[in-house]
């Protein structure tokens, strides 16, 4: 470990020593994790230039150089070492989430952390831990779901060129269009940010990453990549239509005053008709695929609760970029100030937005 990075871990343990035992063994992790990551990342142009780089990996180390430049260019995205870097992981995913709800209610479980303010998951870079941390939440009653994510942000806040985010060996294989969903994504995280608010956060980085990749398909990829694009959304589309009605429903279902029994009997009956439907979904338009049979299998409380995080605020933010006139350093400017406001303010501020 570099007397920088010795540093950097002594500050944050720190602060995590404040906050109790099990908070510091959760940071250990954090900590541990991310380093272990940036430690084993290299500048992209070395991995290039290493004649004993796979073709294939070089092919797609340059495609996302370029999309970096074009988040630079076109997006007014950080110009930083962030996607500069590039990391094997040998694993399927960067880190597992844990996301945890009641019974009966679609509401997250909810934690604190240092920086990133209160939020609806935990992550784990070791999948057994995350699955422990997930088996004593159900000892409670809670009903979890443990998500493997391909990336995640630090925000930009990290010092030093060496912690920025580098890209992975979790999604750099990923087709055209979603890799540069995640690279535009990620990036906008490093924009704004508003501690606790992970609608607020999520939503505005998915918003970006629509438009960014719009963008970057229409002036950079070539046909098939569009035509592939196209297929993939038209199935998110459905996705997010079905789930999004059975969300409301069940939420529909929680606030009602029927008794506990009843609640019960009928969200069984919701969660199979949305699994009904998902495999008509499959049969009928989506030629069998079958990426989302593991999200529907084991989707609950939790699995659907995340959902909103990603999905409810985005109308908003394209509605304000609108209304900003395509001009995305003042759409930016305008989601600056917006996080910077008090959460009740922020929200009826989105809120109005939406209602536009």
């Amino acid at each position: 470990m570099t007397a920088s990075a010795a540093r950097l871990v002594a500050a944050l343990a720190l602060a995590a020593g404040l906050a109790g035992c099990e908070t510091i063994g959760y940071y250990a992790q954090s900590i541990g994790g991310h380093l272990a990551i940036v430690r084993a990342a290299r500048p992209v142009s070395e991995v290039i230039a290493d004649p004993q780089t796979d073709p294939r990996l070089r092919q797609r180390l340059e495609l996302a150089q370029r999309m970096r430049d074009f988040a630079v260019t076109d997006l007014h995205e950080p110009d930083n070492q962030s996607y500069r870097r590039y990391a094997d992981l040998h694993r399927s995913a960067a880190i597992w989430n844990v996301v945890a709800a009641p019974e009966l209610s679609l509401e997250l479980e909810r934690w604190c952390f240092l920086v990133v303010g209160c939020v609806g998951y935990r992550g784990y870079y070791d999948q057994a831990a995350a699955d422990a941390f997930a088996h004593g939440l159900q000892a409670r009653g809670l009903e979890t779901s443990v998500y493997p994510v391909p990336a995640y942000s630090t925000l930009g806040r990290l010092p030093f060129d060496s912690f920025a985010d580098p890209l992975l060996s979790t999604f750099i294989f990923y087709p055209e269009s979603e890799l540069a969903h995640l690279v535009f994504h990620e990036l906008a995280h490093q924009i704004a940010y508003a501690p606790g608010d992970t609608e607020f956060n999520e939503s505005f980085a998915v918003a970006v990453e629509r438009i960014g990749a719009e963008r970057w398909l229409r002036l950079h990829a070539g046909e098939p990549a569009r035509e592939e694009a196209a297929r993939i959304e038209a199935r998110r589309e459905d996705f997010r239509a079905l789930t999004s009605r059975y969300r409301a429903a069940l939420e529909s279902l929680y606030r009602s005053d029927l008794p506990d029994a009843d609640k019960r009997a009928r969200k069984a009956e919701l969660f199979a008709a949305m699994r009904a439907e998902h495999e008509a979904l499959k049969r009928e338009r989506w030629a069998g695929f079958a990426g989302y049979d593991a999200w529907f299998a084991r989707a609950n409380n939790a699995s659907m609760g995340v959902l909103a995080a990603y999905n409810e605020g985005v109308p908003a933010f394209l509605r304000l970029l609108e209304r900003e006139g395509g001009d995305l350093d003042r759409f930016y400017a305008e989601v600056k100030r917006l996080a910077a406001l008090p959460a009740n303010e922020r929200h009826a501020a989105l809120a109005r937005e939406a209602g536009s």
